[in-house]
C-alpha cells in the first residue's frame, strides 16, 4: 500500500558498566536524536510523496504495469557491451552487486524472451497477481523549489514504434514553497510540462495517461495521436490509484547506482531502432533528469490548452463524423420526404438513373456512374509515395522502400529505413480519410433522388468533384512547400546532394519524379534513387473529381427536364360555393343573357 516505504535499520545492543557505560551511552543518545531528526525529515519526504502520489490510468489493451525492479534482476544475466561478442558477467545478479556497476556498458538481458518475442509479456501476465504493483519515488531539494518524482519500471516496452526490454517512465510535481505550481510528465526521450491549473487530478493527485505500450505519460485521456510516437491513450483499461501501489523510496535501494541498461543492448543501431532498455533513475538522458529536474523540466514543451481541444477532436472525429453523418442523412430523407409529398420523385426516383439514349443528359449521368466507381477505387489504394531504393556496397534494399505515404485507410505515415530490418514507422496521423470520401459519395446519391432538373442535378456533380479534389490539392501543396524547408545536408565532407536539392527535385515536380544520388565515402561506392509521386489512389480519385465535374457542365448544358413534377395539391382544390346573399348581388352569366320584353306603350301595340 501507498507509504509502505522500505528502509534497513539494524541496532546492535552491548552490555556498559561504569564510566564506560556513561561514555559510550552518552553519545549512542545524541545519535539517537540526531537520526530521530533524519527519521522525522524522512518521514515528511514520504508524507509528500504519498500526498501527490499520481492516479495512472492505462489504455484496454495494456500488458504491463509498474512493478518492483527485483522481477527485473532476478530474471535476467549480466553482460558487458563489447562491440563484438556481449561478454557474459554474472548469471544471478543482485541489488548489491549491480551497484558496482557504474559505466553505461553494461546491461541487464531478461533470459525469459527476447525483443523479437513477447515471452517476457506472457510470463508477467502469468504472475501478475503475485507480483503487484510498484512506484518509486525521489524527492529533490533546491532551495525553497521541492521536485517530487515518481518513477515507474516497466517489464516490456512494447510500442507502436519501438520495442524494448525494461521501462522506465517518471512523473513530477514541482512544489514552491510547499504549493504546488508545476507538473511534468516524461514521454520517451522528451515530454511535457504543465502548470499545477492545467493538470486533471483528484484532489492533489495528479491524473496521468499511460500510452499502451510505450508508457509515455500524458495530460489528457485524448492526446498521443499527434508526434512522431504514435502513442494510443485512453482512459478504458485499468486505474491504479495510490492506494494500490508500493510506494518506495529510491533512496533505499541498493541497485539504484547501476548505470547500466535495464534490457537487452546487442548494438548501437538498436539505440536507433528503439530495441535497447533504458538507463535507470540516475543516469536518464545524461543524467539530467535526477540531477537536475527543473532544468529537465523548463526544457520540455509547454501544456496549450488550444492544443487540448485540438487533440479532442481528433481523437474522436470519427465519432463526431459519424454523428454529423446521422444528422446530415435525416436532414437529406426529410427534404426528400417533403419533395415527394409536393413534386414527387419521378418513375426513377435516383435522377442520376436517368439515361435513354444517346444524347447530352444520358452521357452526364453515365459519367457521373462512372466517376463514383472509379473514385471507390481509388479510397482503397496509395494516394501518394516517396520511396527510396538503396544500391551501396554495404547496403542494400530489396527494390524500392516507402519513407512516406499517405492513403485513406492508415492515413499518413513516415518511415526511417533501418538496415537491418527495413523501413521503421517514425510518426503517423491515423485519420480515416476514406471513411470521409466514401460517406460524401453516398450523399452525393442520396441527393439526387426526385430532382426534376438536369440543371440542379449538374450543381451537385460539380460540387462533389470539387470535394473530390481537395485531398488531392493539400497533398500536392504540401509536397510543393517542402522545397521551402532548410534542412541541412544528408552528409559531410563530399557529399553529392543535399537534403536541399532532394526536396527541391520533390516540390519542383509534385505529381512525380525521380533523382538518383551517386555515393562515394570512405571508400564506399554506389547509388541512391529516390521516387516520389501520387500512387494509384491519388489518381484515381484526380480522374473522379474530373471525371464529375464534366459529367456537371454536361448535365447544366443539357437543360432538361427528367419528368414533369405532379401539381400541388393546393391548385386543385375548387373555388367555395357563394352564399344565397352574394348570390342576389351578383348575377350570375345565365341570368344576365335573360332579354326581358319591353313595355306596352301604345293601343296600337296592347291590340298587337
Amino acid at each position: 500500500m501507498c507509504g509502505d516505504i522500505v528502509r534497513k535499520k539494524s541496532f546492535k545492543r552491548g552490555n556498559f558498566s561504569g564510566v564506560y557505560r556513561i561514555l559510550i551511552v552518552v553519545p549512542l543518545l545524541i545519535s539517537f536524536l540526531f537520526l530521530g531528526a533524519i527519521g522525522g525529515a524522512a518521514q515528511s519526504d514520504e508524507n509528500i510523496a504519498e500526498q501527490y502520489a499520481p492516479i495512472l490510468y492505462f489504455e484496454q489493451g495494456e500488458t504491463c504495469y509498474p512493478v518492483d525492479v527485483s522481477y527485473h534482476i532476478d530474471n535476467s544475466y549480466l553482460y558487458q557491451f563489447t562491440g563484438d561478442e556481449p561478454l557474459l558477467i554474472d548469471e544471478s545478479p543482485s541489488d548489491l552487486n549491480l551497484s558496482a556497476y557504474v559505466t553505461g556498458d553494461y546491461y541487464l538481458d531478461n533470459m525469459l524472451g527476447t525483443t523479437d518475442d513477447e515471452n517476457i509479456i506472457q510470463d508477467y501476465q502469468n504472475k501478475l497477481s503475485t507480483l503487484g504493483y510498484r512506484v518509486y519515488c525521489h524527492i529533490h531539494q533546491s532551495g525553497g523549489t521541492t521536485v517530487v518524482q515518481y518513477w515507474m519500471f516497466y517489464a516490456f516496452n512494447k510500442g507502436e514504434l519501438n520495442q524494448h526490454e525494461g521501462d522506465w517512465e517518471m512523473v513530477q510535481v514541482v512544489l514552491s514553497g510547499g504549493t504546488p505550481t508545476d507538473v511534468m510528465y516524461s514521454q520517451h526521450h522528451g515530454g511535457q510540462r504543465a502548470t499545477w491549473d492545467q493538470v486533471e487530478r483528484d484532489g492533489d493527485h495528479v491524473k496521468v495517461y499511460v500510452a499502451r505500450g510505450s508508457h509515455a505519460n500524458y495530460l489528457r485521456s485524448y492526446s498521443g495521436k499527434f508526434g512522431v510516437a504514435s502513442d494510443i491513450v485512453g482512459a478504458n483499461g485499468k486505474i491504479l490509484e495510490s492506494g494500490d501501489y508500493t510506494l518506495e523510496l529510491l533512496e533505499s535501494q541498493d541497485w539504484l547506482s547501476f548505470a547500466g541498461r535495464w534490457g537487452e543492448f546487442d548494438s548501437y543501431d538498436d539505440v536507433f531502432r528503439g530495441k535497447v532498455g533504458p538507463q535507470g533513475p540516475m543516469y536518464r538522458e545524461n543524467g539530467v533528469m535526477w540531477n537536475s529536474p527543473i532544468d529537465w523540466g523548463n526544457g520540455l514543451s509547454p501544456a496549450d490548452n488550444n492544443i487540448f481541444l485540438f487533440e479532442w477532436f481528433f481523437y474522436n472525429i470519427v465519432i463526431i463524423f459519424l454523428i454529423l453523418t446521422a444528422v446530415s442523412i435525416s436532414l437529406i430523407v426529410f427534404r426528400i420526404y417533403r419533395r415527394h409529398k409536393k413534386h414527387g420523385l419521378g418513375p426513377r426516383i435516383v435522377s442520376m438513373f436517368y439515361i435513354d439514349g444517346f444524347n447530352i443528359k444520358s452521357i452526364g449521368n453515365i459519367l457521373c456512374i462512372v466517376g463514383i466507381i472509379i473514385a471507390v477505387f481509388g479510397l482503397f489504394n496509395l494516394w501518394y509515395v516517396v520511396s527510396i531504393n538503396i544500391n551501396v556496397e554495404d547496403f542494400e534494399t530489396a527494390g524500392a522502400v516507402d519513407m512516406i505515404s499517405i492513403d485513406g485507410i492508415d492515413g499518413v505515415k513516415i518511415n526511417l529505413l533501418d538496415p537491418s530490418s527495413g523501413p521503421v514507422q517514425l510518426g503517423s496521423l491515423s485519420i480515416p480519410f476514406s471513411l470521409f470520401i466514401g460517406l460524401g459519395l453516398v450523399f452525393l446519391v442520396l441527393a439526387t433522388i426526385g430532382i426534376s432538373s438536369s440543371k440542379k442535378l449538374g450543381r451537385k456533380y460539380i460540387t462533389r468533384g470539387i470535394k473530390l479534389l481537395i485531398p488531392v490539392i493539400i497533398i500536392l501543396a504540401v509536397i510543393m512547400a517542402l522545397g521551402m524547408i532548410p534542412f541541412g545536408s544528408v552528409a559531410d565532407g563530399n557529399a553529392d546532394a543535399t537534403v536541399e536539392e532532394i526536396l527541391g527535385s520533390i516540390s519542383s515536380a509534385p505529381f512525380g519524379g525521380q533523382k538518383t544520388i551517386p555515393v562515394y565515402e570512405s571508400g564506399v561506392s554506389g547509388q541512391i534513387s529516390f521516387q516520389w509521386g501520387l500512387g494509384l489512389g491519388g489518381q484515381l480519385l484526380l480522374v473522379a473529381a474530373i471525371i464529375l465535374l464534366v459529367a456537371g457542365i454536361m448535365e447544366i448544358i443539357a437543360k432538361t427536364s427528367f419528368f414533369k413534377e405532379k401539381t400541388s395539391d393546393k391548385s386543385k382544390k375548387l373555388k367555395p360555393k357563394k352564399s344565397p346573399e352574394e348570390s342576389l348581388e351578383t348575377p350570375n352569366e345565365e341570368a344576365e343573357e335573360i332579354k326581358l320584353p319591353k313595355p306596352i306603350d301604345s293601343e296600337e301595340q296592347k291590340k298587337e
